[in-house]
């Protein structure tokens, strides 16, 4: 197996990783809820993105639920000692496969102690918070409660670092003054770029930013200029997409996900790629035009 190469990297906490690693969320069924269509397929992926040289795995066991979790660990376990497992608790799935909120203590404690579980760790490297306070973005109110609660049971040593995840500014520095957070992770790409000055601002601080659907999620991102630059580049438009958010600050880190070993290869390719001024100025003008 090839490895892709990835010369720059960024600290996760007290571990440092390259900046495009993988998410598992599109391991689960149809919506994120259920079995995988393939589950050799699935466990392939997992398999080629560790020999290619990916560090770390976004993860959550409220995807499936229980499912990706479940076939990382069938999967790779043991674990490498370079592999970084981030994964995030705060929501669950009804029973028809909607996202509810998961913040009472009891649901939080449970829910480090199934990822630990399903994952077979004895310590969970980066949980975050996902805030669930509208499912459709930010959405401002207190997170100190349930904060509180993850900073309680990192005290405990089942988790080593807190993020946060679907926050706006604010909650950020509310976070801020209870624990240490060392990423945050908010929805954001080439056509989506709500979050431009926080980047800024958290790479001031060394703090990681991921961001979530950085291909534009359940919808791909569609525009003619990056097609456009794509073409002449001689690559993909999504390995385009990839490789702006690289650009765009150092401490941008990478989770695209897939259920395609040939996909996944494809979005490592895209650490490789360089892209020219006049690509950027480009690229830069997507969001204006959205």
């Amino acid at each position: 197996m090839p490895s892709i190469q990835q010369p720059e990297t960024f600290a996760l906490g007290s571990r440092t990783v390259k900046r495009l690693g993988y998410g598992a969320m599109q391991l689960a069924g149809r919506g994120v809820f259920g079995p995988p269509r393939d589950r050799d397929a699935a466990l392939a992926v997992l398999r080629d993105a560790v020999a290619s040289g990916v560090d770390h795995i976004d993860t959550s066991d409220f995807y499936g639920p229980h499912v990706t979790n479940l076939l990382i660990r069938e999967a790779l376990a043991p674990y490498p000692d370079d592999l970084v497992m981030v994964t995030k608790i705060g929501a669950r799935r009804g029973a028809d496969g909607s996202w509810l909120p998961a913040f009472s203590p009891e649901a939080l404690t449970q829910a480090v102690h199934d990822n630990l579980n399903n994952l077979g760790l004895d310590v969970l490297d980066v949980v975050n918070l996902r805030v669930m306070f509208d499912t459709h973005g930010p959405a401002e109110g207190s997170i100190e409660a349930p904060l509180t609660v993850l900073a309680e049971l990192q005290r405990q040593g089942l988790v080593r670092h807190i993020g946060l995840s679907n926050v706006t500014s604010a909650q950020i520095a509310e976070g801020r003054r209870i624990a240490e957070i060392v990423c945050v992770q908010n929805q954001y790409n080439l056509a989506h770029r709500g979050d431009d000055a926080l980047i800024d601002d958290l790479g001031r601080d060394g703090i990681a930013y991921v961001p979530f659907f950085p291909l534009g999620g359940f919808n791909p991102l569609q525009s003619s200029t990056l097609s456009d630059v794509a073409a002449r580049l001689g690559a993909t438009p999504m390995q385009v997409a990839l490789a702006w958010l690289l650009h765009r600050a150092p401490n941008i880190l990478l989770i695209p996900g897939t259920s395609s070993v040939a996909h996944l290869r494809e979005n490592l390719a895209a650490a490789e790629l360089a892209l020219p001024a006049d690509a950027l100025r480009e690229l830069d003008g997507v969001a204006m035009a959205a």
